[in-house]
């Protein structure tokens, strides 16, 4: 039995993921549910190609799992697990008109400050191939707040819009 101070984060976090899923759905995300370090999860993927970027194909992998407290050493692996996560399974020649952008997101209703100032600060590299848009997503009861990296950048930055409006979209 979980005792009452967790009980509405889980409640809360769960919920979100649910609502999650659903947006992930409708956008036409292929979206599987899992478990990181034994707590609830779910992973998204969609690939997109468009004129403008020049052919090139855009894998987008959201990963998100639903954790009692977010703290920026919990935030930073989940990111890492996340971005090593998509480079094992992601598809075709990393680098040859693939790229692939990775939104990994931890849900709880306790947010520290300094995670979601780690989320917002900058985007997050692996290789020359993976770009990650930590977020922190703070599910309190009747508002959700939202906490990711919304600027430029130097690598990918062709995709910034794109990712923005599917980060926008799936993390209102």
């Amino acid at each position: 039995m979980n005792s009452p101070a967790t009980e509405p984060t889980a409640d809360a976090a769960a919920a979100y993921l649910a609502a999650l899923h659903e947006r992930l759905t409708a956008d036409g995300c292929k979206v599987t549910p899992s478990h990181w370090n034994d707590h609830p999860s779910l992973t998204g993927f969609r690939a997109d190609r468009k004129a403008r970027w020049f052919g090139t194909k855009v894998e987008l992998f959201v990963f998100a799992a639903a954790v009692p407290e977010i703290d920026v050493a919990t935030l930073h692996e989940f990111t890492i697990w996340a971005m090593r996560y998509a480079k094992s399974v992601r598809g075709g020649i990393p680098g040859a008109r693939n790229v692939a952008q990775v939104l990994p997101a931890l849900v709880s209703t306790r947010v520290q400050p300094e995670a979601a100032q780690w989320a917002a600060q900058d985007a997050r590299l692996l290789d020359t191939s993976l770009m990650s848009r930590p977020l922190t997503v703070e599910a309190g009861p009747g508002a959700v707040r939202t906490t990711l990296y919304r600027g430029g950048t130097a690598w990918g930055g062709m995709f910034t819009r794109h990712t923005l409006e599917k980060a926008a979209l799936y993390f209102p």
